[in-house]
């Protein structure tokens, strides 16, 4: 074997009952496909093939290195657990797992595959800052579905804007569960990190024994703060060090409510003793506390305007806003 056998399922390949489409992405620890069931449903599939332990052979099967069987093997009870537990939670916030089975000497898991775009598309889309609104909205929605995650003894431990998705309808969805992920990361000599820098918490670098919800609500913190900056905030791991890290209160001061900048600060503690320790109560922080009144549009403050002003032209101010007016909204 080689790496160059390290490849994709084809498109066409039919994996019991379903026939693989495209790849969706693909990683350090698995591919996902879009694919279709007998029904012709989409659906999205989950593969387990972590790549530096093991290869697909000719066969498509999944082959790991001699070396690495065991841990190949510890990942893929942790991925198959995984898949169970999620199996049993139905939420509109959580992604559906529809199905799972064995095939090819590895493991998959069939997801439902959501419409809309990325959480990190919609942030890097807008024209301006994304509203207070949508921010206790999608976060007050998602926390929902993670407390059920969280009554199922499961962390996510990877929550960032690339793994939330936010529907046609405007409702968020979390991707993406990782245990395997982090079981295999812990072998460091074969793995990179698993955490994702500016979202993982202090915990995930240092102590994994100090891991619980407080480690979700410190990505939680992470992911709104970038909804304010566009970026992510620096590494734990660095802030540790030497915290250069702006607190959002001094960051939005002048565009979101003092409430909300103080629970994304106490969501970035440090010490995962001060921040929330349960999402419920983060939840109850986001939903109780008032957001400031959005500004009216740039449109409607130039229509405005225009209507005050007297007419010294045979346009109406009306016509004169909508000529100059450039933006959109």
């Amino acid at each position: 074997m080689s790496s160059a056998d390290n490849l994709a399922l084809p498109t066409g390949y039919q994996l019991q009952d379903y026939e693989i489409r495209k790849v969706l992405s693909s990683g350090g620890f698995s591919f996902v496909y879009l694919a279709r069931d007998k029904d012709k449903n989409t659906v999205a599939i989950k593969e387990y093939l972590p790549t530096s332990i093991a290869l697909r052979t000719d066969s498509a099967t999944v082959q790991p290195n001699a070396d690495d069987v065991a841990l190949f093997r510890r990942g893929l009870k942790c991925f198959f657990d995984e898949g169970l537990s999620l199996a049993k939670i139905d939420h509109k916030n959580i992604v559906r797992v529809l199905n799972f089975f064995r095939a090819n000497e590895t493991v998959y898991m069939v997801m439902q595959y959501e419409r809309g775009k990325s959480l990190q598309e919609y942030i890097l889309g807008q024209q301006g800052l994304v509203t207070e609104q949508f921010i206790r909205r999608v976060f007050g929605e998602l926390s929902n579905g993670l407390r059920e995650v969280h009554t199922q003894k499961l962390l996510h431990l990877d929550i960032k804007p690339a793994n939330i998705y936010i529907r046609l309808d405007g409702s968020p969805v979390l991707l993406d569960f990782g245990s395997a992920r982090q079981a295999l990361s812990e072998n460091l000599a074969k793995f990179s990190p698993s955490y994702t820098p500016g979202f993982a918490s202090p915990e995930q670098y240092y102590d994994r024994k100090l891991l619980g919800p407080w480690s979700d609500i410190y990505s939680i913190g992470a992911t709104m703060y970038s909804c304010l900056t566009r970026t992510s905030p620096p590494a734990a791991n660095q802030r540790i060090k030497n915290d250069l890290l702006i607190p959002a209160v001094k960051l939005g001061k002048d565009h979101y409510s003092q409430s909300l900048l103080e629970i994304i600060d106490s969501c970035l503690s440090l010490d995962y003793l001060e921040r929330p320790q349960s999402v419920f109560s983060l939840q109850k922080a986001l939903l109780e506390s008032k957001p400031l009144p959005e500004k009216k549009s740039s449109l409607v403050n130039k229509i405005v305007l225009a209507l005050n002003k007297p007419i010294l032209m045979k346009k109406t101010p009306l016509q004169k806003a909508a000529a100059t007016h450039t933006t959109t909204i």
